[in-house]
C-alpha cells in the first residue's frame, strides 16, 4: 500500500533536519582546525548505520528510503572526512575507518554471496538494520539517568531532542502504512526514540555569574543520542541513530 504523498516528505524533512544538528560540529572544526571536545565514534557509527539502510532501500526500490539514506552517509562521511584532516592523531582515526571498511565489505559479500534468495535476502538485512537502529536508540539511556539524578539539562540538545522525536514518528507512520515491520520496529516508540526526555521534565539550575555558560549541544546520521557537555567538559556528541535510516 503506498503511503500518502505528504508522508514520505515528511520522513524526508524531519530526518535531514536530525542530520542537519550535526553541522554545529563541522562548523566547529572548519573554524577551530581543531578535532578538540568531538567524538569521532558517532560519526562512524551513523555512517554505517546510514550506509545499511541505503542497501536495504535499493534492495526494496524504495525512493524515500534511498534519498534520506544516502544523504545521510554523504554527510557523516564528509564529518569523518573534516575529523581525519584535522585530528592531530590520524593513525586512530584511520584504523577505525579501515574497520568500517572492512565490516561494510564483509556484510556486502554475506548479504550478497551468501544468501541468494532475494526475499531472505530483504529480511535479514532488514532485522540487521532495525536492530542496529534500536542499539543506537537505547545508547543515551545513561544520559537519561543522569539527568534525572542531577534534575539538569545540561547534557541535553533541544534541537536534536525534537527533530528526532519528529523523524521517528514520522517513520513510524511510514512503515505501519508500508506494513514494513523492519522500519516500524526500528523506532522503538516515540517517546524513547527522541532520545532524551523533553525539557519541561528537568529544569536547569541558575549557572552562577562567575561560571562560564555551556555551550548548547547539537547532534546525530541516525539515531538515535544527543550531543552535549559532560561533567569532565568534553562533548559528548552520542549517537545519531537514524530514524530509520
Amino acid at each position: 500500500m503506498a503511503p500518502p504523498p505528504l508522508l514520505p516528505a515528511a520522513c524526508l524533512a524531519c530526518t535531514l533536519a536530525m542530520f542537519g544538528t550535526g553541522l554545529s560540529d563541522l562548523r566547529q572544526m572548519l573554524a577551530t582546525k581543531s578535532v578538540e571536545n568531538i567524538q569521532f565514534l558517532p560519526f562512524l557509527t551513523t555512517d554505517v548505520n546510514n550506509l545499511s539502510w541505503l542497501v536495504y532501500g535499493c534492495l526494496k526500490q524504495d525512493p524515500t528510503l534511498i534519498a534520506v539514506s544516502a544523504i545521510g552517509a554523504a554527510l557523516q562521511t564528509l564529518y569523518i572526512l573534516a575529523y581525519l584532516y584535522y585530528s592531530p592523531a590520524k593513525r586512530p582515526v584511520l584504523l577505525r575507518s579501515l574497520l568500517l571498511l572492512a565490516v561494510l565489505a564483509a556484510g556486502y559479500g554475506y548479504f550478497t554471496l551468501l544468501i541468494a534468495d532475494g526475499r531472505t535476502r530483504l529480511a535479514r538485512l532488514g532485522l540487521f538494520c532495525s536492530v542496529f537502529t534500536i542499539s543506537m536508540y537505547l545508547s543515551p539511556l545513561a544520559d537519561l539517568a543522569k539527568i534525572v539524578r542531577s534534575k539538569s539539562t545540561r547534557c541535553l540538545s533541544f534541537p536534536l531532542t525534537v527533530t528526532t522525536f519528529l523523524a521517528s514518528t514520522s517513520w513510524t507512520l511510514y512503515g505501519l502504512q508500508l506494513r514494513d515491520p523492519y522500519i516500524t520496529d526500528a523506532q522503538p516508540g516515540t517517546p524513547l526514540a527522541s532520545g532524551k526526555p523533553s525539557s519541561g521534565s528537568t529544569h536547569l539550575p541558575a549557572a552562577r555569574k562567575d561560571q562560564p555558560q555551556p555551550r548548547e549541544g547539537s547532534g546525530h546520521g541516525a539515531g538515535l543520542g544527543q550531543r552535549g557537555h559532560t561533567e569532565d567538559g568534553s562533548t559528548d556528541r552520542g549517537h545519531t541513530a537514524l530514524t530509520p535510516p
